[in-house]
Protein backbone atom coordinates (compact mmCIF):
# COMPACT_ATOMS: atom_id res chain seq x y z
CA UNK A 1 0.00 0.00 0.00
CA UNK A 2 2.78 2.62 0.87
CA UNK A 3 4.36 1.85 -2.60
CA UNK A 4 1.15 2.43 -4.09
CA UNK A 5 1.04 5.54 -2.54
CA UNK A 6 4.53 6.48 -3.55
CA UNK A 7 4.50 5.45 -7.20
CA UNK A 8 0.61 8.08 -6.94
CA UNK A 9 2.68 10.81 -5.38
CA UNK A 10 5.33 10.62 -8.33
CA UNK A 11 8.46 9.57 -5.93
CA UNK A 12 10.19 6.87 -7.75
CA UNK A 13 11.24 3.36 -6.60
CA UNK A 14 14.14 1.39 -7.76
CA UNK A 15 15.11 -2.07 -6.94
CA UNK A 16 18.86 -0.88 -6.26
CA UNK A 17 19.86 -1.14 -2.20
CA UNK A 18 22.29 0.88 -0.40
CA UNK A 19 25.61 -0.30 1.34
CA UNK A 20 23.22 -0.95 3.88
CA UNK A 21 21.17 -2.82 2.12
CA UNK A 22 18.14 -0.75 2.27
CA UNK A 23 15.98 -0.57 -0.53
CA UNK A 24 16.50 3.30 -2.43
CA UNK A 25 14.98 5.39 -5.12
CA UNK A 26 16.78 6.10 -8.29
CA UNK A 27 18.24 8.99 -7.09
CA UNK A 28 19.57 7.59 -4.38
CA UNK A 29 17.32 8.83 -1.57
CA UNK A 30 16.44 5.88 0.90
CA UNK A 31 12.66 4.28 0.31
CA UNK A 32 11.80 4.80 3.83
CA UNK A 33 12.48 8.68 3.87
CA UNK A 34 11.01 9.00 0.24
CA UNK A 35 7.45 7.39 1.70
CA UNK A 36 7.62 9.47 4.80
CA UNK A 37 7.94 12.79 3.02
CA UNK A 38 5.61 11.96 0.72
CA UNK A 39 3.58 11.45 3.35
CA UNK A 40 4.08 14.85 4.87
CA UNK A 41 3.48 16.50 1.94
CA UNK A 42 0.33 15.05 1.88
CA UNK A 43 -1.00 15.71 4.99
CA UNK A 44 0.03 19.09 4.54
CA UNK A 45 -1.67 19.50 1.64
CA UNK A 46 -4.54 18.15 3.69
CA UNK A 47 -3.98 20.75 6.42
CA UNK A 48 -3.97 23.31 3.97
CA UNK A 49 -7.26 22.98 2.82
CA UNK A 50 -9.06 22.23 5.93
CA UNK A 51 -6.95 25.26 7.42
CA UNK A 52 -9.68 28.13 6.50
CA UNK A 53 -12.86 25.87 8.15
CA UNK A 54 -10.63 25.41 11.22
CA UNK A 55 -9.37 28.95 11.45
CA UNK A 56 -13.17 30.13 11.03
CA UNK A 57 -14.47 27.54 13.62
CA UNK A 58 -11.77 29.40 16.15
CA UNK A 59 -12.48 32.69 15.63
CA UNK A 60 -16.40 32.67 15.08
CA UNK A 61 -17.26 29.84 17.47
CA UNK A 62 -14.30 28.67 20.26
CA UNK A 63 -12.74 32.16 21.03
CA UNK A 64 -16.26 33.69 21.70
CA UNK A 65 -17.51 30.75 23.55
CA UNK A 66 -13.70 30.81 25.65
CA UNK A 67 -14.90 34.86 26.05
CA UNK A 68 -17.99 34.39 27.68
CA UNK A 69 -16.66 31.82 30.12
CA UNK A 70 -13.77 33.63 30.83
CA UNK A 71 -16.09 36.98 31.29
CA UNK A 72 -18.29 35.10 34.20
CA UNK A 73 -15.77 35.02 36.30
CA UNK A 74 -13.72 37.68 35.58
CA UNK A 75 -13.76 40.94 37.88
CA UNK A 76 -11.48 43.51 37.41
CA UNK A 77 -14.13 46.43 38.24
CA UNK A 78 -13.40 46.29 41.85
CA UNK A 79 -9.61 45.62 41.64
CA UNK A 80 -9.22 48.72 39.12
CA UNK A 81 -11.01 51.34 40.48
CA UNK A 82 -9.72 51.14 44.62
CA UNK A 83 -6.51 49.36 44.95
CA UNK A 84 -5.47 51.43 48.09
CA UNK A 85 -9.09 51.16 49.72
CA UNK A 86 -8.70 47.43 48.97
CA UNK A 87 -5.38 47.54 50.74
CA UNK A 88 -6.52 49.30 53.59
CA UNK A 89 -9.28 46.95 53.88
CA UNK A 90 -7.37 43.79 54.38
CA UNK A 91 -7.82 44.73 58.66
CA UNK A 92 -11.40 44.90 58.53
CA UNK A 93 -13.24 42.18 60.47
CA UNK A 94 -16.48 42.89 58.45
CA UNK A 95 -18.89 44.02 61.58
CA UNK A 96 -18.58 47.43 62.10
CA UNK A 97 -17.98 50.42 59.87
CA UNK A 98 -14.09 50.49 58.37
CA UNK A 99 -11.93 53.18 60.21
CA UNK A 100 -11.08 56.59 59.17
CA UNK A 101 -7.97 55.38 57.11
CA UNK A 102 -10.31 53.25 54.78
CA UNK A 103 -12.50 56.19 54.22
CA UNK A 104 -9.80 58.32 53.43
CA UNK A 105 -7.89 55.78 51.07
CA UNK A 106 -11.30 55.92 49.29
CA UNK A 107 -10.87 59.74 49.00
CA UNK A 108 -7.62 59.19 47.61
CA UNK A 109 -9.03 56.68 44.73
CA UNK A 110 -11.55 58.73 43.79
CA UNK A 111 -9.69 62.27 43.15
CA UNK A 112 -7.19 59.73 41.40
CA UNK A 113 -9.79 58.77 38.85
CA UNK A 114 -11.09 62.10 38.64
CA UNK A 115 -7.53 63.02 37.05
CA UNK A 116 -7.90 60.44 34.35
CA UNK A 117 -9.27 60.94 30.90
CA UNK A 118 -12.99 60.60 30.62
CA UNK A 119 -12.84 57.64 29.13
CA UNK A 120 -10.52 56.10 31.19
CA UNK A 121 -11.79 56.69 34.20
CA UNK A 122 -13.14 53.68 36.45
CA UNK A 123 -15.92 55.01 38.70
CA UNK A 124 -18.21 54.63 36.28
CA UNK A 125 -17.68 50.75 35.78
CA UNK A 126 -17.15 50.22 39.63
CA UNK A 127 -20.82 51.55 40.03
CA UNK A 128 -22.50 49.21 37.26
CA UNK A 129 -20.35 45.86 38.82
CA UNK A 130 -21.26 47.00 42.52
CA UNK A 131 -25.01 48.07 41.52
CA UNK A 132 -25.35 44.38 40.83
CA UNK A 133 -24.38 43.13 44.07
CA UNK A 134 -26.24 46.30 46.26
CA UNK A 135 -29.20 47.77 45.42
CA UNK A 136 -28.70 51.66 44.87
CA UNK A 137 -24.95 51.16 44.74
CA UNK A 138 -24.43 52.80 41.62
CA UNK A 139 -25.94 55.91 43.01
CA UNK A 140 -23.93 56.22 45.88
CA UNK A 141 -20.56 56.04 43.74
CA UNK A 142 -21.84 58.82 41.19
CA UNK A 143 -23.52 61.09 43.46
CA UNK A 144 -20.58 60.93 45.27
CA UNK A 145 -17.96 61.38 43.08
CA UNK A 146 -19.18 64.36 41.43
CA UNK A 147 -18.32 65.71 44.95
CA UNK A 148 -15.66 64.28 46.31
CA UNK A 149 -13.04 66.54 45.12
CA UNK A 150 -15.08 69.16 48.09
CA UNK A 151 -14.06 66.75 51.36
CA UNK A 152 -12.17 67.82 53.40
CA UNK A 153 -11.39 65.20 57.29
CA UNK A 154 -12.65 63.72 58.36
CA UNK A 155 -13.52 61.90 55.42
CA UNK A 156 -15.94 59.06 57.10
CA UNK A 157 -18.06 61.84 58.01
CA UNK A 158 -18.42 63.57 54.48
CA UNK A 159 -18.87 60.07 52.86
CA UNK A 160 -21.93 59.90 55.28
CA UNK A 161 -23.20 62.42 54.25
CA UNK A 162 -22.85 61.96 50.44
CA UNK A 163 -24.96 59.10 50.96
CA UNK A 164 -26.51 56.62 53.15
CA UNK A 165 -24.89 53.69 51.70
CA UNK A 166 -21.11 54.56 53.00
CA UNK A 167 -22.42 54.19 56.76
CA UNK A 168 -23.92 50.85 55.85
CA UNK A 169 -21.15 47.92 56.54
CA UNK A 170 -22.80 45.61 53.78
CA UNK A 171 -21.58 47.67 50.93
CA UNK A 172 -17.86 47.81 52.69
CA UNK A 173 -18.30 44.22 52.87
CA UNK A 174 -19.26 43.82 48.78
CA UNK A 175 -16.54 45.69 47.87
CA UNK A 176 -14.18 43.54 50.09
CA UNK A 177 -15.45 40.49 48.69
CA UNK A 178 -15.73 41.52 45.14
CA UNK A 179 -12.14 43.25 45.53
CA UNK A 180 -10.05 40.17 43.74
CA UNK A 181 -9.54 39.86 40.11
CA UNK A 182 -11.63 37.02 39.44
CA UNK A 183 -14.92 36.17 41.43
CA UNK A 184 -17.95 33.84 41.83
CA UNK A 185 -20.70 36.03 42.11
CA UNK A 186 -22.19 35.43 38.92
CA UNK A 187 -22.38 31.57 39.49
CA UNK A 188 -23.58 32.05 43.34
CA UNK A 189 -26.63 34.49 41.56
CA UNK A 190 -27.29 32.30 38.85
CA UNK A 191 -28.26 29.58 41.23
CA UNK A 192 -30.32 31.93 42.91
CA UNK A 193 -27.49 31.93 46.17
CA UNK A 194 -26.43 35.17 47.35
CA UNK A 195 -23.34 35.63 50.61
CA UNK A 196 -25.27 36.74 53.94
CA UNK A 197 -23.21 38.65 56.53
CA UNK A 198 -20.60 36.14 57.62
CA UNK A 199 -19.80 35.95 53.47
CA UNK A 200 -21.56 32.03 53.83
CA UNK A 201 -24.15 31.35 50.56
CA UNK A 202 -27.41 31.05 51.57
CA UNK A 203 -30.12 30.16 49.09
CA UNK A 204 -32.43 33.55 48.55
CA UNK A 205 -35.76 34.65 49.58
CA UNK A 206 -38.50 32.45 47.39
CA UNK A 207 -39.91 35.53 45.53
CA UNK A 208 -36.14 36.73 44.16
CA UNK A 209 -35.70 33.09 42.76
CA UNK A 210 -35.60 32.78 39.63
CA UNK A 211 -33.02 31.25 37.63
CA UNK A 212 -33.53 27.49 39.23
CA UNK A 213 -36.91 27.50 38.26
CA UNK A 214 -36.13 28.33 34.47
CA UNK A 215 -33.21 26.15 34.24
CA UNK A 216 -35.96 23.25 35.42
CA UNK A 217 -39.04 24.89 32.84
CA UNK A 218 -36.53 24.92 29.90
CA UNK A 219 -35.59 21.62 30.68
CA UNK A 220 -39.17 20.23 30.68
CA UNK A 221 -40.23 22.69 27.59
CA UNK A 222 -37.57 20.94 25.70
CA UNK A 223 -38.59 17.35 26.44
CA UNK A 224 -42.26 17.97 25.81
CA UNK A 225 -41.39 19.74 22.35
CA UNK A 226 -38.55 16.97 21.51
CA UNK A 227 -41.60 14.53 22.80
CA UNK A 228 -43.95 16.29 20.61
CA UNK A 229 -41.88 16.26 17.24
CA UNK A 230 -41.39 12.40 17.58
CA UNK A 231 -45.07 12.15 17.79
CA UNK A 232 -45.70 14.16 14.95
CA UNK A 233 -42.27 13.35 12.98
CA UNK A 234 -42.42 9.74 12.47
CA UNK A 235 -46.27 8.41 11.11
CA UNK A 236 -44.46 11.46 8.55
CA UNK A 237 -41.25 9.73 7.84
CA UNK A 238 -42.63 6.81 7.73
CA UNK A 239 -45.71 7.86 5.25
CA UNK A 240 -42.66 9.13 2.96
CA UNK A 241 -40.65 5.88 3.00
CA UNK A 242 -43.13 4.32 1.42
CA UNK A 243 -43.98 6.55 -0.84
CA UNK A 244 -43.00 5.96 -4.54
CA UNK A 245 -40.11 8.59 -5.12
CA UNK A 246 -42.16 10.97 -7.13
CA UNK A 247 -44.59 11.63 -4.62
CA UNK A 248 -42.36 11.70 -1.39
CA UNK A 249 -40.63 14.44 -3.32
CA UNK A 250 -44.04 16.52 -3.44
CA UNK A 251 -44.55 15.68 0.49
CA UNK A 252 -41.00 16.72 1.20
CA UNK A 253 -41.44 19.73 0.06
CA UNK A 254 -44.36 20.78 1.57
CA UNK A 255 -42.15 19.11 4.77
CA UNK A 256 -39.48 21.87 4.10
CA UNK A 257 -41.70 24.45 3.46
CA UNK A 258 -41.40 25.93 6.93
CA UNK A 259 -37.65 26.85 6.33
CA UNK A 260 -38.84 28.54 3.63
CA UNK A 261 -40.26 30.89 5.30
CA UNK A 262 -39.31 33.63 8.35
CA UNK A 263 -39.22 32.80 11.26
CA UNK A 264 -41.15 36.01 12.59
CA UNK A 265 -43.65 35.30 10.02
CA UNK A 266 -44.45 31.40 11.31
CA UNK A 267 -44.83 32.94 14.62
CA UNK A 268 -46.57 35.70 13.71
CA UNK A 269 -48.99 33.21 12.48
CA UNK A 270 -49.39 31.14 15.13
CA UNK A 271 -50.14 34.73 17.19
CA UNK A 272 -53.05 34.51 15.20
CA UNK A 273 -54.24 31.23 14.89
CA UNK A 274 -54.18 30.82 18.89
CA UNK A 275 -55.14 33.78 20.29
CA UNK A 276 -58.38 34.02 21.94
CA UNK A 277 -59.92 35.36 19.56
CA UNK A 278 -57.97 33.60 16.82
CA UNK A 279 -59.10 30.91 14.01
CA UNK A 280 -58.69 28.04 16.65
CA UNK A 281 -61.28 29.18 19.11
CA UNK A 282 -63.68 31.04 16.65
CA UNK A 283 -63.50 27.50 15.09
CA UNK A 284 -64.33 25.73 18.40
CA UNK A 285 -66.55 28.07 19.59
CA UNK A 286 -68.66 28.07 15.95
CA UNK A 287 -68.87 24.01 15.85
CA UNK A 288 -70.08 24.09 19.38
CA UNK A 289 -67.45 23.00 21.16
CA UNK A 290 -66.30 25.72 23.55
CA UNK A 291 -68.58 27.98 24.90
CA UNK A 292 -67.71 31.72 23.52
CA UNK A 293 -67.36 32.25 27.14
CA UNK A 294 -65.03 29.15 27.91
CA UNK A 295 -62.15 30.53 24.85
CA UNK A 296 -58.99 28.37 25.29
CA UNK A 297 -56.15 30.09 26.60
CA UNK A 298 -53.60 28.87 24.16
CA UNK A 299 -50.92 31.54 23.76
CA UNK A 300 -48.80 33.68 25.88
CA UNK A 301 -48.15 30.64 28.06
CA UNK A 302 -46.56 26.91 28.23
CA UNK A 303 -48.96 25.87 25.55
CA UNK A 304 -48.37 28.72 22.51
CA UNK A 305 -44.50 27.90 23.42
CA UNK A 306 -44.95 23.95 22.92
CA UNK A 307 -47.20 24.07 19.95
CA UNK A 308 -45.22 27.09 18.16
CA UNK A 309 -41.60 25.09 18.65
CA UNK A 310 -43.16 21.82 17.65
CA UNK A 311 -44.27 23.57 13.92
CA UNK A 312 -40.83 24.95 13.54
CA UNK A 313 -38.79 22.06 14.25
CA UNK A 314 -40.47 19.43 12.88
CA UNK A 315 -38.28 18.90 9.90
CA UNK A 316 -35.13 18.42 12.70
CA UNK A 317 -37.67 15.28 13.46
CA UNK A 318 -38.40 14.08 10.43
CA UNK A 319 -35.46 14.56 7.99
CA UNK A 320 -33.22 11.80 10.27
CA UNK A 321 -36.56 9.60 10.57
CA UNK A 322 -36.94 9.89 6.90
CA UNK A 323 -33.15 9.10 6.19
CA UNK A 324 -33.14 5.87 8.38
CA UNK A 325 -36.66 4.38 7.06
CA UNK A 326 -35.71 5.01 3.45
CA UNK A 327 -32.54 2.31 3.94
CA UNK A 328 -34.92 -0.28 5.52
CA UNK A 329 -35.89 -2.97 3.22
CA UNK A 330 -39.66 -3.32 2.88
CA UNK A 331 -38.94 -7.18 2.43
CA UNK A 332 -38.09 -7.21 6.53
CA UNK A 333 -41.64 -6.65 7.56
CA UNK A 334 -42.84 -9.02 4.63
CA UNK A 335 -40.51 -12.06 5.92
CA UNK A 336 -41.56 -11.06 9.79
CA UNK A 337 -45.28 -11.70 8.82
CA UNK A 338 -45.02 -14.82 6.80
CA UNK A 339 -43.46 -16.50 9.84
CA UNK A 340 -46.18 -15.74 11.62
CA UNK A 341 -45.93 -12.46 13.19
CA UNK A 342 -48.44 -10.15 13.89
CA UNK A 343 -48.47 -6.33 11.98
CA UNK A 344 -48.07 -5.18 15.34
CA UNK A 345 -45.29 -7.48 16.09
CA UNK A 346 -43.46 -7.11 13.31
CA UNK A 347 -43.13 -3.22 13.91
CA UNK A 348 -42.44 -3.21 17.20
CA UNK A 349 -39.54 -6.31 16.93
CA UNK A 350 -38.24 -6.22 13.46
CA UNK A 351 -38.90 -2.59 11.92
CA UNK A 352 -38.78 0.08 15.37
CA UNK A 353 -35.64 -1.19 16.20
CA UNK A 354 -34.16 -0.36 12.96
CA UNK A 355 -35.41 3.38 13.32
CA UNK A 356 -33.53 4.44 16.59
CA UNK A 357 -30.66 5.48 15.07
CA UNK A 358 -32.93 8.43 13.25
CA UNK A 359 -34.47 8.63 16.71
CA UNK A 360 -31.75 9.06 18.45
CA UNK A 361 -30.58 11.95 15.97
CA UNK A 362 -33.49 13.66 15.47
CA UNK A 363 -34.54 13.59 19.40
CA UNK A 364 -30.63 15.49 19.85
CA UNK A 365 -31.31 17.93 17.15
CA UNK A 366 -35.20 19.34 18.31
CA UNK A 367 -33.71 19.21 22.24
CA UNK A 368 -29.90 21.14 21.51
CA UNK A 369 -31.75 23.58 19.23
CA UNK A 370 -34.86 24.04 21.40
CA UNK A 371 -32.46 24.31 25.27
CA UNK A 372 -31.54 27.16 23.37
CA UNK A 373 -34.27 28.73 21.40
CA UNK A 374 -35.33 32.32 22.43
CA UNK A 375 -37.13 34.55 19.51
CA UNK A 376 -40.28 32.35 19.57
CA UNK A 377 -40.82 31.29 23.33
CA UNK A 378 -40.10 35.69 23.20
CA UNK A 379 -43.06 36.43 21.00
CA UNK A 380 -45.54 33.27 22.08
CA UNK A 381 -44.60 31.97 25.38
CA UNK A 382 -45.78 34.88 28.00
CA UNK A 383 -44.16 34.92 31.32
CA UNK A 384 -44.95 31.23 31.79
CA UNK A 385 -43.58 30.34 28.59
CA UNK A 386 -40.36 31.74 28.93
CA UNK A 387 -37.16 30.03 29.11
CA UNK A 388 -33.64 30.75 30.25
CA UNK A 389 -32.07 32.12 26.60
CA UNK A 390 -34.88 34.63 27.24
CA UNK A 391 -33.40 35.82 30.56
CA UNK A 392 -29.82 35.82 29.21
CA UNK A 393 -30.57 37.98 25.83
CA UNK A 394 -32.53 40.19 28.79
CA UNK A 395 -29.33 40.81 30.50
CA UNK A 396 -27.08 40.97 27.75
CA UNK A 397 -29.80 43.66 25.78
CA UNK A 398 -31.37 45.75 28.72
CA UNK A 399 -30.20 44.91 32.44
CA UNK A 400 -26.14 45.25 30.71
CA UNK A 401 -25.21 42.32 33.18
CA UNK A 402 -22.84 40.55 30.82
CA UNK A 403 -21.16 38.67 33.73
CA UNK A 404 -24.36 37.07 34.89
CA UNK A 405 -25.51 36.68 31.58
CA UNK A 406 -21.69 34.43 30.51
CA UNK A 407 -22.10 32.66 33.98
CA UNK A 408 -26.02 31.61 32.55
CA UNK A 409 -24.91 30.58 29.13
CA UNK A 410 -21.82 28.88 30.22
CA UNK A 411 -24.18 26.92 32.59
CA UNK A 412 -26.76 26.26 29.48
CA UNK A 413 -23.68 24.86 27.66
CA UNK A 414 -22.45 22.68 30.08
CA UNK A 415 -25.64 21.34 30.85
CA UNK A 416 -26.32 20.15 27.43
CA UNK A 417 -22.93 18.69 27.30
CA UNK A 418 -23.47 16.53 30.19
CA UNK A 419 -26.63 15.33 29.07
CA UNK A 420 -24.98 14.64 25.74
CA UNK A 421 -22.71 12.60 27.65
CA UNK A 422 -25.26 10.74 29.21
CA UNK A 423 -27.03 10.16 26.08
CA UNK A 424 -23.49 8.62 24.72
CA UNK A 425 -23.08 6.28 27.58
CA UNK A 426 -26.40 5.03 28.03
CA UNK A 427 -27.20 5.04 23.99
CA UNK A 428 -24.04 5.83 22.10
CA UNK A 429 -23.00 8.50 19.84
CA UNK A 430 -22.09 6.46 17.11
CA UNK A 431 -25.31 4.74 16.67
CA UNK A 432 -26.77 8.39 15.81
CA UNK A 433 -27.31 8.57 11.62
CA UNK A 434 -28.43 12.29 10.17
CA UNK A 435 -28.31 10.92 6.95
Amino acid sequence: MALADATQDNVPVGDTTDSRGRLVTSDGTPLRRALERSMRRRKLTAFALVAPLLAFIVIFFAYPIAQMMWRSVDNPQVVNALPQTLEALQDWDGRDLPGEAVYAALHADMLADLDRPRREQRIGPLGIRLNYELSAARSAISRTSRNVADFQAPYKDAFMDAHRLWGQPELWRVIKREGRPLTLSYYVAALDREYDESGSIVRRDENRQIYVNLFGRTLVLSVAITAMTFLLGFPIAYYLSILPMRYANLLMIAVLLPFWTSLLVRTSAWIVLLQQQGVINSLLVNIGVISDDGRLSLIYNQTGTIIAMTHILLPFMVLPLYSVMRTIPPTYMRAAKSLGATPSTAFRRVYFPQTLPGIGAGGVLVFIISIGYYITPALVGGQSGRMISNEIARHIQQSLNWGLAAALGTMLLVGVLVLYWLYNRLVGADSLKLG
